[in-house]
């Protein structure tokens, strides 16, 4: 597909589809519609489209979800350099928190130019992670592998720190961060509960231990301690 021809729009179905299965989700027309904050009917419009064009950027099944072609994951790839750079160089250059970058990032990753990407890059000494831990890809748009388990995964007497969060909601950043979830933050876990998977974690530095839900401990990711 020409470049001129990658709306707006079709890269961030693309992103969102890559997003979406690089944990391992299937990226159903339900998740993605969830996803963007569209129709059903419009994922679906747009999944024939993407998977019609010269060459396909996906490949689309009925009813088993979608997944990116070569073509299609480089164009993701891109988009989402863009974006992580520039969440990066807004909190280290601008002083933004990592609660406010996100939606900055959305509306400045579709319009810069690669030069000002290579400037970006070059300028911030080509950082590997964003402000949320997220891997940035290489220039040559190559994932950085990522080794770090969820905080869910942890058995009671471990220890870790805390490396990167799946987040883009500005209220759940501010929530992870009242609780001391931060990068970087060193914990160890309790115990957890078998019936509803709450675990009782303890935060260096914090005199009290917490208590952590699904909804948190599946979106904190963690490295363990050596």
């Amino acid at each position: 597909m020409n470049s001129d021809l990658l709306t707006d729009s079709i890269q961030d179905y693309l992103k969102a589809i890559y997003e979406v299965t690089e944990y391992g989700e299937t990226a159903s027309t339900t998740v993605l519609a969830k996803r963007l904050q569209v129709q059903p009917a419009s994922v679906t419009g747009m999944m024939q489209k993407l998977a019609s064009t010269t060459p396909p950027l996906v490949e689309y099944h009925k009813h088993q979800g979608v997944v990116l072609t070569p073509k299609g994951k480089r164009i993701a790839l891109e988009v989402i350099r863009h974006h992580r750079l520039i969440e990066t160089w807004l909190a280290q250059t601008l002083g933004y928190s990592w609660d406010e970058v996100h939606g900055e990032a959305e509306r400045l990753e579709h319009v810069i130019s690669e030069e000002f990407e290579e400037r970006i890059a070059s300028a911030l000494g080509d950082p590997l992670r964003d402000p949320h831990g997220e891997p940035i890809p290489s220039a040559d748009l190559v994932m950085p592998e990522d080794k770090t388990i969820t905080l869910a995964q942890l058995k009671p007497k471990q220890e870790a720190s805390v490396q990167r969060v799946y987040a883009q909601d500005a209220e759940f950043l501010k929530h992870l961060e009242e609780l001391g979830l931060i990068i970087g933050a060193r914990l160890k876990a309790l115990e957890i509960s078998h019936y509803d998977q709450v675990m009782r974690i303890q935060l260096q530095g914090r005199k009290e231990a917490m208590a952590l839900g699904p909804a948190i401990t599946n979106r904190v990711f963690v490295e363990l301690s050596k």
